[in-house]
């Protein structure tokens, strides 16, 4: 099983005269390439939310080739959630500043999906969660999503309006910053007319389309747009 690495920038060390404290926020990727790049974007191009603390991101299990199922992504996160805390507890930090520890995987008929949603929420772990999987983010950047996938990974990334022999199509899992910058707003609105479709009662492993990525960008990352 993979182990969650911290960050190269310890938020320890007091902030440097005349910066500003910044909220850690450490993510666990199901994907390797996916969700990291995605990430990446962010981190470079996200616009912050006025009047909230900053947001410093750290890919913990980036490097890690295994240990990247739900189930196991809970379990290390809430080994570095405990970790977290003492630190935060030892440094006296005020509670906006409090670090938090996310979790992003998708429904991919895993089968213990439900089991890793619930296991988080008991132990207080943020999850971007999305059903089939996080195609369906990147897709409703372009379009509405309707209609269900029936559990198919394929057939969300299927729809994304890559051109044959272009950037986009020859590296397909690679998410570029000219397929998401000026259109998170669009990708916002989309997600939440999809998750609506879904009765009320209706549990998220069950919602298909379904995302939450949008939530995870304004509550963990304090990203406004990008």
């Amino acid at each position: 099983m993979g182990r969650a690495q911290r960050g190269k920038d310890s938020w320890e060390r007091p902030a440097r005269r005349g910066g500003q404290r910044k909220r850690q926020v450490f993510i666990l990727t199901e994907g390797k390439v996916t969700e990291p790049s995605y990430l990446d974007i962010l981190k470079e191009q996200g616009v912050p939310l006025a009047d909230e603390v900053p947001v410093e991101m750290h890919i913990a299990n980036r490097r890690a080739d295994s240990g990247r199922k739900p189930l196991d992504l809970v379990e290390q996160a809430i080994r570095l959630k405990r970790e977290e805390d003492r630190k935060a507890k030892r440094a006296g930090l005020e509670e906006k500043y409090l670090p938090q520890v996310w979790c992003l995987f998708d429904h991919d008929n895993y089968k213990y999906v439900r089991d890793a949603l619930k296991q988080a929420e008991k132990a207080d772990i943020g999850v971007a969660f999305s059903h089939p999987c996080f195609e369906v983010w990147r897709l409703a950047h372009y379009k509405p999503v309707s209609g269900s996938f029936a559990g198919v990974c394929d057939g969300a990334a299927g729809r994304l309006p890559f051109q044959r022999g272009s950037q986009d199509a020859k590296a397909p899992k690679v998410v570029l910053p000219h397929q998401v910058l000026g259109r998170y707003k669009t990708a916002r609105k989309n997600a939440e007319r999809m998750n609506k479709q879904h009765a009320a009662h209706v549990d998220k492993w069950d919602k298909d389309p379904y995302t939450d990525v949008h939530e995870f960008v304004k509550k963990a990352l304090h990203i406004d747009t990008y």
